[in-house]
């Protein structure tokens, strides 16, 4: 079993940063299709940017150019760095991997981007 969990998420005006923390209970190198995700109310829930084992990132087209997905294998933490934050970014953050055959999620944290 897999513990995930986020941290990083808060208030901030557009065009501000956020980093977004995923702290893992395993190492993040035995987990596999770690990834970003984002839920905003009364939408369904979208990946926000993923990477493979090897090191292949893959962004949700609006955030490209804006989010970088990234690792510290020392830590066993996924990050998720933020920049030119909008309002429609707005939305609860999960962090995902699968272990075995199975998917794990974080509890989430809600980010918040004001106009």
């Amino acid at each position: 079993q897999v513990q995930l969990v986020e941290s990083g998420g808060g208030l901030v005006q557009a065009g501000g940063s956020l980093r977004l923390s995923c702290a893992a209970s395993e190492s993040i190198f035995r987990i596999n299709n770690m990834g970003w995700y984002r839920q905003a109310p009364g939408k369904q829930r979208e990946a926000v940017a993923t990477i493979t084992n090897g090191g292949l990132t893959n962004y949700l087209s609006s955030v490209k150019s804006r989010f970088t997905i990234s690792r510290d294998s020392a830590k066993n933490t996924l990050y998720l760095q933020m920049s030119s934050l909008k309002p429609e970014d707005t939305a609860v953050y999960y962090c995902s991997g699968t272990w075995g055959v199975q998917d794990y999620w974080g509890q989430g944290t809600q980010v918040t981007v004001s106009s």
